[in-house]
């Protein structure tokens, strides 16, 4: 496990292959069995391929178009172009995976406190969801991409998937087409602090 965690790369270029079901079912099956706060699990995920993956990319890149114009997220406005890089990745790759928390508010929804500890708690749970998905495609050979990029085109990707909860993040899915180098990381001395 240790190497498959050092050995995972975040795939942006994918070939056109298609993913077989079962495949997939394996990565939502790790997805099921991470840990959730309170064994919540306010994780649903959308699965899409074909026309539904294509519609949705287009979402996306629409919702990037908008966000130029009138921005969601003004303050993201640096974020923008690497967004639009992120679109192509979704129209590219064959399979993308929507991650929906069933139990989330909408986004301009105010949080009273116990509301604010219960959506960092089901957000933790839907990140160890998303990283068992990416360790089970890369044990299956499958390349993936946590992608964020998608508030950018919250409300346009919220519209084409008709689903409840609040859309957290996407998984691209597919062979990949590249390999990519190791990217730095933070030293461990610097990121880690030990107290007795």
């Amino acid at each position: 496990m240790i190497a498959s965690i050092a050995l995972r790369r975040s795939i942006r270029k994918y070939k056109h292959s298609p993913v077989p079901r079962d495949l997939v079912e394996q990565v939502l099956e790790a997805g099921l069995l991470a840990p959730s706060s309170k064994n919540r699990q306010p994780w649903h995920f959308i699965v899409t391929t074909g026309r539904a993956k294509n519609e949705a990319a287009a979402a996306m890149k629409k919702g990037l178009l908008r966000e130029r114009k009138t921005p969601f997220l003004p303050q993201s406005a640096p974020y923008i172009e690497d967004a639009f890089h992120t679109a192509e990745i979704m129209k590219e790759a064959p399979v993308l995976i929507f991650v929906m928390n069933e139990l989330g508010c909408c986004l301009d929804h105010t949080l009273n406190r116990d509301e604010r500890v219960s959506e960092i708690c089901n957000a933790q749970s839907i990140g160890a969801a998303v990283e068992n998905m990416c360790l089970a495609a890369d044990s299956l050979g499958l390349g993936s991409l946590w992608i964020c990029n998608t508030y950018f085109a919250y409300p346009e990707l919220c519209q084409v998937l008709k689903s409840r909860g609040e859309l957290v993040c996407a998984l691209a899915l597919g062979y990949a087409a590249e390999a990519p180098l190791k990217r730095p990381r933070k030293a461990f001395a610097d990121a880690v602090e030990f107290r007795e």
